[in-house]
């Protein structure tokens, strides 16, 4: 399966020129999921949009009781080194539709299980926040991430810009499912080298962009990458071989 090379998602979508014909099934759709701007018709606040901590057991549930963020693809030992995080982010909801939506729909859709996932406080807090596939994409499981994010947009009615559309619809070209894949040794997290792995962006990410390009990877000598070095949670896999820039 080919893999789609390290470049920014709306970089990518001029590069290959990516037409609406492409992309949408319809003039004003995509997928089943209405094509229109982000709208803010109401102010955000985080208080509309309410879930409690026991969402978080929940989410452990439906992973098999493993404590695991699909976006890197890491195993924690413990839900305190993880954050609840919301695949299409709370105020993203807000401003394609949810924004009009009564209190009842916005707390239904804050403690959802089909929208909720883990993941480390770096990523929620620091990279991805409130931002959509045209300007975050996960390292590992991108395939299962927008998979998933046309999932709750469809669900909801939400709306999707052009521009989200476009760069979804190029991860989905690569993909040859959209299911999350798990890696964990036994159910269990694989031995952590937890300094060596926080120092990975810092060693390696010579943009600050919180990801490792295999240019990245070249300049520093470490390719081809395997799944066990520390800078690959901060690659993109396409071909789920478990080897980055051979």
């Amino acid at each position: 399966m080919p893999r789609l090379p390290h470049i920014a998602p709306i970089a990518l979508v001029i590069l290959l020129g990516l037409s609406d014909s492409h992309t949408a099934q319809g003039a004003d759709t995509y997928r089943g999921v209405k094509i229109a701007p982000e709208n803010r018709c109401a102010p955000f606040d985080r208080k509309d949009y309410p879930y409690p901590q026991s969402v978080e057991r929940a989410i452990v549930a439906r992973l098999g009781g493993v404590i695991y963020s699909p976006y890197t693809g890491t195993c924690f030992r413990d839900t305190g080194e993880t954050d609840i995080e919301h695949v299409v982010a709370l105020s993203e909801a807000h401003d394609s539709g949810l924004c009009a939506a009564g209190s009842d729909v916005k707390a239904r859709f804050s403690r959802d299980p089909l929208n909720l996932t883990l993941a480390s406080p770096s990523i929620n807090r620091h990279q991805k926040i409130g931002k959509d596939p045209a300007e975050w994409l996960p390292p590992v499981n991108a395939c299962w991430f927008v998979g998933r994010t046309l999932e709750v947009r469809r669900k909801y009615a939400l709306t999707i810009d052009r521009a989200e559309a476009d760069a979804i619809e190029l991860v989905l070209a690569a993909c040859s499912t959209t299911e999350m894949i798990m890696d964990c040794e036994n159910g269990m997290p694989r031995p952590r080298q937890t300094e060596t792995a926080n120092d990975a962006l810092l060693m390696y990410d010579n943009n600050g962009n919180g990801r490792i390009s295999c240019s990245e990877a070249r300049h520093h000598g470490i390719v081809p990458v395997p799944r066990s070095h520390p800078a690959y949670p901060f690659m993109r896999d396409g071909d789920g071989d478990g080897v980055v820039c051979e």
